[in-house]
């Protein structure tokens, strides 16, 4: 079996502990939640769902920024004080 890192054992519920190094590898901590994929093949991957879906915001949000006219953090700043005095205003 080709890069086989560890192995755990199916309880009685069907539960499994992700040994320790996985969980580091994948960056898991208590709470996340983890995404299982099947790939083409019929291969099934574990990945850090909590990791994946930062990762799709992140691309989503991608240019958006420079399309907003925000080079750097002072923009923003700026931006928020901005917004926050139109609401106070409101």
């Amino acid at each position: 079996m080709e890069g086989v890192l560890d192995m755990a054992k199916v309880t009685s519920k069907g539960q499994v502990t992700i040994p320790a190094a996985i969980r580091r590898l994948l960056g898991i901590k208590t709470g996340d939640k983890v995404l299982f994929v099947e790939g083409a093949d019929g291969s099934v991957t574990m990945r850090n769902a909590t990791l994946d879906a930062f990762s799709e915001a992140r691309a989503a949000f991608a240019g958006a920024a420079e399309e907003a006219g925000l080079s750097d953090e002072r923009d923003v700043v700026d931006l928020v004080r901005s917004v926050r005095r139109e609401r106070a205003g409101a």
